[in-house]
């Protein structure tokens, strides 16, 4: 006959030296304790961690133990389900043996693992963000495809425009008064200026 109990305290004793900062017994009867799981550290030091709670049933290692995740953080609510699904997946194949340290390598896997994910994530979302910048400078800089007809809209605009700005121009100008022609213009207007000094003298 398995005596359960000899079981139950070799193995707290060995969880207790494995896990010595992250081991907490809660109560002796039934058994429970917590052991707390931490991920390795990710590439900018990230980590993921969850509290795991177990209790001894009656005849455990012939019986599952209990287990609830506890606490945890920066996992979201799929990790957690998937971490479940896994301690309950582990704790059927090793029926009757001990399991908890099997079951917490588990968990320590399932984590790296998540760590090693949110990594991958990060670099699709970067990737993705790079994608959508690209196509908007694209989109920028690709414009309107220029054909004879939008080039002759665009003309007469840009000369109705100028006309605008110049007639604009002309007009306060003359009433800054400054529409007293230079020399060089009067000169321009009437080529006999050009004699007219010579008449002058002639005379």
């Amino acid at each position: 006959m398995t005596d359960y109990s000899e079981e139950q305290r070799n193995e707290l004793e060995a969880l207790e030296s494995i896990y010595p900062d992250s081991f907490t017994v809660l109560s002796e009867k039934p058994t429970t304790f917590t052991i707390t799981v931490t991920s390795e550290a990710g590439e900018n030091g990230e980590t993921v961690q969850t509290t795991l709670k177990f209790t001894y049933r009656e005849n455990y290692p012939d019986e599952t133990p209990l287990y609830e995740i506890v606490s945890q953080e920066n996992l979201d609510d799929n990790d957690v389900a998937d971490i479940i699904k896994l301690l309950e997946q582990q704790a059927e194949e090793n029926l009757g043996m001990v399991m908890i340290f099997t079951l917490v390598s588990a968990v320590q896997e399932k984590l790296n693992e998540i760590v090693d994910q949110i990594k991958t994530r990060r670099e699709e979302e970067k990737k993705q963000k790079e994608r959508e910048a690209e196509e908007e400078e694209k989109q920028r800089f690709h414009g309107t495809p220029v054909t004879i007809e939008n080039f002759l809209n665009w003309k007469a605009k840009f000369d109705a425009e100028l006309l605008e700005i110049k007639r604009k121009k002309m007009k306060e100008e003359e009433q800054a008064g400054k529409n007293k022609l230079s020399g060089k213009q009067l000169f321009e207007m009437d080529h006999n200026l050009d004699t007219s000094d010579i008449q002058f003298l002639e005379e």
